[in-house]
């Protein structure tokens, strides 16, 4: 009996200890893609440029890329929020909002004014709000919404029964005005996205305004993840109306990336590989949390020496996350040392999560240069292809360096000891912020 005893108990502990470690690894999963390849062709994937790079986009990312696009790049809260504010009045139908980030405020006010007006109107008003995120919008925000026929959902609410969904994140920002008019970016509900993005405190952030297929695309992120928080899976025409000549026919080539998580490598991740390996002469990324891994060092590295004028806007040591902001900077010295150039824009936090590459590819939404985005979070990107939105993202890039300051092999190495452990301490822990 006692043998039997001792055997159960050890069988016990090691199935535990078997799902502790799977548990662990899945906890922790990097990515996973470190070169891509065209076997015969010495040249690599195709680039921006070529005839078949849309398909190829099409493909390694499960994002249908297609004509008819109009796209706005706004760079700041003066250039997005009068705009969105002014097709959330004109919607006649309904709107459709997820957000990852609500913060009581001014701001927050102001929306909650224009959904309820919408909705006294008539307009079906569905808003999905991130418990984690938008934690801090108060009860009585929420019922003043309810009451005046706004539907509003909570996305992955803390649980003692679903802690895993804790780590999973939905950081996805839509909003869609009658099936016909889209916006995804960086922005939030919140003051610090009001003002120019030049001053302290006034958050630079890249929100993209588009018509077109997309939007479809975008809705039906949203649709998921409405779905998952209320258990009603939204169709018809009122969300999803049949395509129109008058918002389908626009000169961009463009798709709507909904990125999320999976075994192996995700949509998000194949995204980033495929834009830094298809570049042929410049690669111009902004982005707020750039916390490369190995592999995706050894991409831009690569980028670097065929010949690729690599460059990457980051936030400097302000920024609102220090644990990224130090494991980023950790993988400086091989990217510098081989030919990447790095600026930490000063005047205020650079939100922005944005790519350029070789003036015509195109893409601004919500996913970040971090482990956590291309890896356990849902995001939703906007994929573009076309010159003059490639021009207008370079001009953008190029105005965000005259206020940077770019970090030369020189001054990276001046660095005191305090910065190169905290530096070593957080890359330690990069797959997992």
């Amino acid at each position: 009996m006692e043998f039997v005893v001792k055997l159960l108990i050890g069988i016990v502990l090691l199935v535990a200890g078997f799902l502790a470690v799977v548990g662990w690894q899945s906890f922790t999963r990097g990515t996973t893609i470190a070169r891509l390849r065209a076997p015969g062709d010495a040249d690599g994937p195709p680039g921006p440029r070529d005839p078949h790079f849309c398909d190829t986009l099409s493909l390694l990312t499960k994002t249908a890329i297609v004509p008819g696009h109009r796209v706005e790049i706004f760079s700041c809260g003066d250039e997005t929020y009068p705009r969105l504010w002014e097709d959330l009045r004109n919607a006649q139908r309904s709107i459709t909002l997820q957000m990852y980030y609500c913060q009581p405020g001014r701001m927050a006010d102001e929306f909650k004014d224009i959904l309820l007006e919408r909705a006294a109107a008539g307009v079906k008003v569905l808003f999905l709000r991130d418990a984690f995120g938008s934690e801090k919008l108060t009860k009585e925000y929420i019922e003043e919404l309810e009451r005046g026929g706004v539907t509003v959902a909570s996305f992955r609410p803390t649980r003692w029964y679903q802690l895993f969904k804790v780590y999973h994140r939905s950081h996805i920002r839509v909003a869609v005005m009658d099936g016909m008019v889209g916006y995804t970016g960086g922005y939030g509900i919140d003051d610090k996205w009001y003002g120019d993005g030049r001053h302290k405190d006034q958050w630079r952030d890249t929100t993209v305004r588009f018509t077109g297929p997309a939007v479809l695309q975008l809705q039906a992120t949203f649709a998921a993840g409405w779905a998952e928080a209320t258990g009603t899976l939204l169709a018809g025409d009122l969300f999803f109306p049949p395509e129109g000549t008058d918002t389908h026919d626009g000169p961009v080539f463009g798709g709507l990336l909904h990125a999320s998580p999976s075994v192996g490598s995700t949509s998000a991740e194949r995204y980033y590989a495929l834009a830094i390996g298809s570049a042929k002469k410049r690669l111009c990324i902004s982005n707020s949390y750039f916390v490369p891994s190995d592999n995706f060092c050894e991409l831009l590295v690569s980028a670097a020496k065929r010949g690729v004028d690599v460059r990457v806007l980051t936030c400097n040591e302000e920024g609102d996350v220090k644990s990224t902001y130090y494991a980023g900077r950790s993988k400086y010295d091989v990217l510098l040392s081989k030919g990447v150039r790095i600026y930490e824009y000063q005047p205020a936090m650079m939100h922005a999560k944005s790519i350029v590459s070789d003036g015509r590819f195109v893409s601004a939404g919500t996913v970040n240069f971090d482990n956590r985005s291309m890896s356990f979070n849902d995001e939703t990107t906007l994929l573009a292809v076309d010159d003059d939105l490639g021009a207008r993202m370079e001009q953008l890039f190029a105005s965000d360096l005259r206020y940077s300051t770019e970090i030369t092999p020189e001054l990276h190495a001046a660095r005191g000891i305090k910065r190169k452990v905290l530096e070593r301490f957080w890359w330690t822990m990069q797959r997992v912020l």
